[in-house]
This record gives C-alpha cells, structure tokens and sequence, in this order.
C-alpha cells in the first residue's frame, strides 16, 4: 500500500493544478447564466449549429455540427431546462442546470470559459464502475473520439487538456509503440478515498503497456500515465 501511495503521489504530483491560475473570471454571474441557458435550449431544440458555435475554440475544432446532431438525435426528449447555481472561478466559471425528461430530472454540470463559451460538461450521477470508465476512455482514444474521451476527465482536467492535445499524446504513444492493436483488460489498484487507481492493459504492436488512470472519490480521471512518450 505504501507503494502504491507513492506512486499516486508522483503521478498526481505532475498534473496540472488549477488553483495555481491568479485571474479571476471577468464573466459576471448574469452573463454565465445567459450563456448557460443559450446552450440548454439549443440542446432541448436539437439545435446542433447553435451548440457548435457556443463551444470553446479549443472544443470546436475538434468536433463538427453533424456529429453533435447526431447525439443530440440519439437522446430523449427534453422538457424543460433549469439553471441552479453559478460559480465563479479562476478563468472558468461552473454553472449547475437540471433538465427534465419524460423519464425525470437529470443534473448537467458545465463549464465556461472567460468568453462564455462551453469549456466542459458533465452529466451529474452517470458514473459508472471505474473499471468499466476506464476501459471506455482508452477504447476512446484508440478510436479517435477525443471529445469523449475528454468527457470523462474531472473538469480541472478538461479545462488544460483541449481535445487535440489528447489527439497528440495518444499519437505519439502509437508511433513509439509501433501502432495500437487492442484493451486487454483492466484492473482496480486502489479504490476508495480521494485518490483511486486502475491499471488498463493496453496491447501495442511491440509491447504490451499498463496504462495508469487516476480517479478522483467521484470517479472522475484527474490523470493518465503510462510512459514518458505519454507527454
């Protein structure tokens, strides 16, 4: 066990902290509502292009207005929106909104960056197993389905990682591995507390590597490490 403390040490250690930011948001709490129910009624319309053009840059170029029509297609309709809470932060602000369905409530939990724009999103109580989350997010970067893949980082994360920034390390890692070939499987190191572990087996055409996928308590990833070309 005091190994694998060490080891979460080293490895949270290196991740990118987002208290260290000194500037406060200059988007006023009336603003970030605004912005917030522009994108919720847009989501409850179906209304892709509007979503699209709301998106972060970083978010934009990595996403287009038909592949978001496409998930905003796939899902139930929604009745109603509510936003209810704004919380200013450092360059960010989160916003807490409900959306109802013919099935209930369902809390979305987003983030704007200074210009209102959607930096990161969340779907409040969908966390599955850690195992199973961690599976999905390799399985995502394998099939180049960043923006999901980015969906299921804590928002500290999503905020310093643009999806092309995981498009470029998953790439590198392919290249210096000799290209990718499967998941094996995954394995929970540590779980429970602040701080858990899984180890995803990923098989590359020459070598099989551990990826290492750091949860917050929530089952958020707050970091990923598996080598040093995985920078």
């Amino acid at each position: 066990m005091n190994l694998l403390a060490g080891l979460l040490a080293t490895i949270v250690a290196a991740a990118p902290v987002a208290a260290q930011q000194t500037n406060k948001t200059e988007l006023t709490p009336a603003q970030s509502t605004a912005a917030t129910e522009l994108l919720l009624q847009a989501l409850k319309e179906r209304q892709a292009a509007v979503i699209h053009s709301n998106l972060a840059e970083s978010v934009r170029s990595s996403i287009d207005v038909a592949t978001i029509q496409k998930r905003l297609d796939s899902r139930k309709a929604i009745l109603s929106t509510k936003v209810i809470g704004v919380t200013p932060g450092y360059r960010t602000t989160t916003v807490d909104a409900v959306v109802s369905t013919a099935d209930g409530e369902k809390p979305i939990l987003l983030m704007l960056d200074d210009d209102g724009k959607l930096l990161a999103w969340k779907w409040a109580g969908q966390i599955e197993g850690l195992e199973a989350t961690a599976l999905d997010f390799v399985k995502d970067l394998a099939a180049g389905r960043w923006v999901v893949a980015r969906s299921k980082l804590s928002l500290d994360m999503q905020s310093e990682l643009a999806p092309g920034d995981l498009e470029r390390k998953w790439t590198k890692l392919q290249k210096v591995s000799g290209g990718f070939r499967q998941v094996k499987d995954a394995v929970i190191a540590n779980q429970g507390g602040e701080q858990q572990l899984v180890l995803v087996a990923v098989e590359f055409m020459n070598t099989t590597s551990n990826l290492f996928v750091i949860f917050d308590g929530s089952g958020r990833i707050i970091n990923v490490d598996i080598s040093e070309e995985f920078v």
